[in-house]
């Protein structure tokens, strides 16, 4: 059997403040965004090529804003992402390599803490 991780929500306080950031700045795609209730909005955006998206919005997780860390994408060209998160206005860390990998740090507008990494190349 299969067990695939799908979507990872990320605690926001402003939604449609992390929505622009996400979409505008880190480049994720808009997939849904529906409020169910007064109490309940859905926002889910993927990252491009991922098979995995966030989820944002409100009454969705009892988690503070901010508090999701470690959240991590991979890329083939950490220098590119790194151009291109910086492009966007993205303030993102200088590349940092790595035994392991190489890797560039940001921050949404809350504090949710993302890494994205470029995996070590074999010789």
């Amino acid at each position: 059997m299969d067990w695939k991780l799908e979507l990872v929500a990320v605690p926001v306080t402003d939604v449609d403040e992390a929505v622009a950031f996400y979409t505008g700045r880190a480049g994720f795609v808009l997939d849904h965004d529906h409020r169910v209730s007064d109490e309940v909005r859905f926002v889910q955006l993927t990252p491009p090529g991922s098979a995995c998206s966030i989820a944002l919005g409100t009454g969705l997780v009892e988690t503070p804003p901010g508090s999701a860390q470690g959240l991590q994408l991979v890329v083939e060209d950490i220098e590119a992402a790194h151009e291109e998160l910086a492009g966007r206005g993205v303030e993102v860390t200088e590349v940092q390599r790595l035994p392991w990998g190489a890797f560039v740090y940001f921050r949404d507008p809350d504090g949710n803490g993302w890494a994205v990494q470029q995996l070590p190349r074999g010789d």
